[in-house]
Order: C-alpha cells, then sequence, then structure tokens
C-alpha cells in the first residue's frame, strides 16, 4: 500500500490529514510532547511560528527525525499505517498547519 492510499483511506475516516495527525499523536505522547520536544531540539522559532499569526515556517523531514528519534517515528509509522522511511515526511509536511489549526489564539487548545 502507497502512502497516498494509506492517507486517503485515513481521510476517508474524516477529519482531514491535520485531524488524523492530531489522533495519531495524542496516541504517543501528544501534540504539545511532539512540539516541547522541537522547541528541545531548537527548533522553537519554527514551533512558534505555527502558533502565531502570520506564515508558518516549514520544518524538513531531516528536523523532524532529529527531533522525534527513530522510536517515536516507528511508533507514528505504526499508527497510520505508512512505512517508517516517508512518516517523517508527511509529518514534516503537515505539522505546522495542524498546530496552526489547533492554535486558532496562538495557544494550543487540548
Amino acid at each position: 500500500m502507497s502512502l497516498l492510499d494509506s492517507l486517503t483511506g485515513l481521510l476517508s475516516q474524516g477529519g482531514g490529514v491535520q485531524g488524523v495527525l492530531t489522533n495519531v499523536l495524542a496516541q504517543t505522547g501528544g501534540m504539545s510532547g511532539v512540539l516541547a520536544k522541537l522547541n528541545d531540539a531548537g527548533y522553537g522559532a519554527k514551533v512558534n511560528s505555527w502558533l502565531g499569526k502570520g506564515p508558518n515556517t516549514p520544518i524538513t523531514a531531516d528536523e523532524i527525525q532529529s527531533a522525534l528519534g527513530n522510536d517515536h517515528l516507528k511508533q507514528i509509522a505504526t499508527s497510520l499505517g505508512v512505512p517508517f522511511d516517508q512518516v517523517a515526511a508527511l509529518i514534516s509536511q503537515h505539522l505546522p498547519a495542524a498546530v496552526d489549526a489547533a492554535s486558532p489564539n496562538g495557544t494550543l487548545q487540548g
């Protein structure tokens, strides 16, 4: 099954990519835990751009992998049903928008 097939199946369950990503992250420490790891790894300015008003600064798959580590990414890949080698790219593509959507007032909700 391709990554696109996996995402299409997940999206058909509702909530869009952002909802799916939020649900998966909740199973692996929550979005706030992921953001804390990104902050600890030195990506606080990027995280703050997602929380605040204005454009979201992108993050790379390599930065995601560096901050979260292979064990955490394996958990997320398993939860999403996607190959491990593609999960960091998937997160880097969708995490900024998911955080932005979950923080309408600049503070992470829930």
